[in-house]
Formats: structure tokens, sequence, C-alpha cells
């Protein structure tokens, strides 16, 4: 491979190389900056503002904490063992076989899952606009669309996440500014609320906090990204660690900031708070003109853009898995440096989860929706383990390779560990989140146990 594409990072450090590195600097900055900001955030963070109320702030700060963690975690990882299969590699180096094979493969599952519900997401947004038009034809089209870009080479994808990204990344920046002169009481037109809005802090009490922190937890998917696409960049290691450095500010800024401007100009229990989402409800209090359709737009970029990126997350999961013999040799296939087995494949599951939503809703579909319910948090322990084992091994070792460190190694990663632990009990707790919970963690097992009976079949060759 020509010296140009490996640019700062050491051959020995880089995996997939068969894998394009079409990826510039730009577009892992943008995939960084961006991925934090997905549809849960504009829309279904009104959930959680109506059960906990203003304390939401402390619920996605609290949870923010523990996404910061996860992700310094799995950065150093990433930047010490670049590779496309992310936290599922790690997991198999550190752990085993199985690990990597039942962390990668519950990905997948949720990923493909994903894509075929922002496809739904966004097809209900331009079905407003043009009603009579029905939803399968707009999901067929955005897959065919995100399909065609990533089968033709990696840097499409890179393109379309950088302008998405940047489009998101404006709207919330706008946002911010408006709320914060609102707030200050130097927006013309309006009037400063002050503190008024606040002074119910926990309307519901410690439980209505509790629901809050897990709708909060679920809205930072996405992270991970960049992690995966870092591998087919220019230069993995600085990529990433540019990524994992700049997190802090990210999350802070966009979610803990946007909320707290959220349910400092709005009521709390406005219902138009879950009704609309509340950045329109937020925006229509201003009297901004024309702001359902303006977020209605960002909304639809926002799910566009997660389309596009879970279409490539999940093809570049499963080429790993199936180039480290996790899987069917077929999704192994490259042409021009692109897994195009694997992506067809990924849009092909996707599909069919949009057909499910349509032909299976009351029993099918929403059994698969609880079985990927937990998946996030099935992933960050196996990061969180997979870390605690690798990093004396890769200091005694490979020091040289420790270019993003843990914090507090090893007590913080205990932290973060017995913090998912929690989210997990308070998921027993609640009903609905309880049946995801159970539904998550026998797919797990199932895989698991799929892994380890490949891993002891493969010893005894």
């Amino acid at each position: 491979m020509p010296s140009s594409t490996t640019t700062g990072t050491p051959p020995q450090q880089r995996t997939d190389a068969s894998l394009s590195h079409g990826l510039k600097q730009r577009h892992l900055s943008m995939i960084a900056l961006g991925g934090v900001i997905g549809a849960g955030l504009f829309v279904g963070s009104g959930a959680g503002i109506a059960a906990a109320g203003p304390s939401i702030v402390v619920a996605y700060a609290l949870s923010g904490v523990l996404v910061m963690l996860v992700m310094r975690m799995l950065g150093e990882m990433s930047a010490a063992y670049p590779s496309s299969g992310s936290f599922s590699a790690h997991a198999e180096r550190a752990i085993g076989p199985w690990a990597g094979f039942a962390a990668g493969w519950s990905f997948w599952v949720l990923l493909c899952t994903a894509v075929g519900l922002e496809g739904i997401g966004a097809a209900k947004i331009v079905q407003g606009w043009l009603p009579g038009t029905p939803q399968w034809m707009w999901v067929a089209l955005f897959m065919v669309v995100f399909c065609g870009a990533n089968l033709a080479a990696v840097k499409n994808f890179g393109e379309f996440e950088f302008w998405f990204a940047a489009l998101k990344v404006g709207a919330i920046s706008l946002f911010l500014v408006l709320g914060v002169l609102a707030v200050a009481g130097v927006l013309p037109g309006t009037d400063s609320p002050g503190a008024s809005h606040l002074t119910d802090f926990l309307p519901h009490g410690s439980e209505g906090l509790l629901v809050g922190l897990l709708a909060s937890v679920f809205a930072y998917g996405g992270l991970e990204t960049v992690t995966i696409a870092a591998a087919e960049s220019e230069d993995p290691v600085r990529g990433v660690a540019s990524a994992v450095r700049t997190a802090m500010w990210r999350i802070a800024l966009f979610y803990i900031g946007s909320m707290a401007v959220v349910v400092t100009l709005v009521p709390w229990d406005s219902e138009e708070v879950v009704a609309k989402g509340p950045y329109v409800a937020t925006l229509d209090h201003l009297g901004i003109p024309g702001a359902g359709q303006l977020m209605n737009v960002v909304v639809l970029v926002a799910l566009l853009s997660a389309m596009n990126a879970n279409i490539y997350g999940s093809s570049r999961i499963a080429y790993s898995l199936v180039e480290r013999g996790q899987g069917p040799k077929a999704l192994a296939r490259l042409s021009g440096g692109v897994p195009r087995a694997a992506v067809l494949t990924s849009c092909f599951f996707g599909f069919v989860c949009v057909l499910l939503s349509y032909w299976r809703p009351d029993d099918v579909f929403p059994w698969l929706l609880n079985m990927i319910g937990a998946v996030i948090l099935v992933v960050w322990i196996f990061i969180a383990v997979s870390q605690l084992l690798l990093r004396r091994r890769i200091e005694r070792e490979a020091p040289g390779r420790l270019v993003v460190r843990m914090w507090g190694f090893p007590w913080l990663t205990w932290v973060a560990l017995a913090g998912m632990v929690a989210i997990f009990a308070l998921m027993a707790r609640e009903p609905d989140t309880r049946v995801q919970l159970y539904s998550t963690g026998g797919m797990t097992l199932v895989l698991a146990a799929v892994g380890y009976a490949r891993q002891r079949a493969r010893a005894g060759r």
C-alpha cells in the first residue's frame, strides 16, 4: 500500500489493511462531532423531560459521565489497535473469540434494525410534506441511495456524514445561541423566565429522575461509529485520539447544555414538549417563525445521517467478524476496498425489519425491538471488561501504543462498570424496560453460547 495512505501510523498498528483508507481527517472530525447528535436527542428527549422535569439535566449529566468514560476506554483500545471491528475485535483480543462473536453480532443486529427504524421515521416526515405517498416507497428510496453510496466507496459515506453532521451541528448551535439569548432576556420580543420553570426541580421525585436517566442513556447511541470509521482513515490513531479527547465538551454542550436551555425556557409539563419535541416546543415558545418545519428538516437530516452511519457500521462490523473467522466467508468479499456483500446483507436485513413493521406489527416486530433494547449496555460492559484486561497487557508488551489513556485506571473503569450494573438494575424495576432487559439478555446468552461452541470446535481441530 502506498505510504501516503498510512501517514503517521506504523504498519504494525494498522488492521483491516485490505479495506480502503479513503476517509480524511475532516471526515472523522465531523463524524465525531455530529455522531452525538441524533434524532433521539431532538425528539425522544421529550419523554425524559416529562418524567424527570428540570432534573433531566442531572440525568443527562450522569449518563454523559458514563458515556465519556466508555468512550475513553474504547479510545484507548482503538488507538492502540485500530480495527473496523472496534470493541468486537478488542473483546476477542482481551476475553476470547466467544466474546468478540457475541458483542459483534448483537451490535450488528442492533444497527441493522436501527437502519429500518430510521428509514420509517424519515419516511413519516416526508409523507407529512407529501400526503398520499406511501411510506414504503420513501424507505426504499432512502435505502437505495445510502446502500448505493456505501457500495461505491468509503469516501461517499464520509462525504454524506460530513455534510449531515455540519447541518446538525449548525442547527443545534443556532438553537443554543437563541436559547442563551432568551434566557439572558436579550432576544428581541422575549422576556427571560429566570428560574421560574426550575422551582419544581424533581416533580415526580427520585422515580421520575430514574426514568429520565434511563431515557438519557439510550439517547447517546452512535458514538462508537467514529472508532469503526477510524480504521479506514488516513491516520487511525490520530483520528481516534482527537475524537475521544473532544468527547467531553461535545456531550456537555450539545446534550446537557441544550436540555438546560429547554427546561429553563419551557415549563416541563407543557404537552407540546412531548407532542412536538422539546426543540420545536422551545422555538415555538420563543415565537420563531417556521420553527416546526425547520426542526422537521433537522430531524430528517439526523435520521438519514444515522441510517447512513448504521449501514456503514453494520457492514464493517460484519466484515471484521468474518475476517476473524466469526461468520460466513461470503461477507468478507472486497471490491474496490469495500465489503460490498456485507453492505448488501446489512441493507437487506434492515429492509426486512421495515417489512416486519407492516406485516407483523403486533408480535414479531415488537419482539425484535425488545431484543435490541439493551444491546448498547451489553456492548459497554464488553468494552469495560476488555479495557481492564488489555491495559496491563499493552503496558507490558507495547507501551508506545498507549496514545490515549483511560483516566484514573483502573478505578474509573470499575466505577463505569458499577454504573452499568446499576442501570441494568433500574431496567429490571420498570415493566417496559424489564422486557427489553430479558430479551437482550437472552439474545446475548445465545450468541455467547454459539461463540463459545465455535471457539471450542476451532481449538479442537
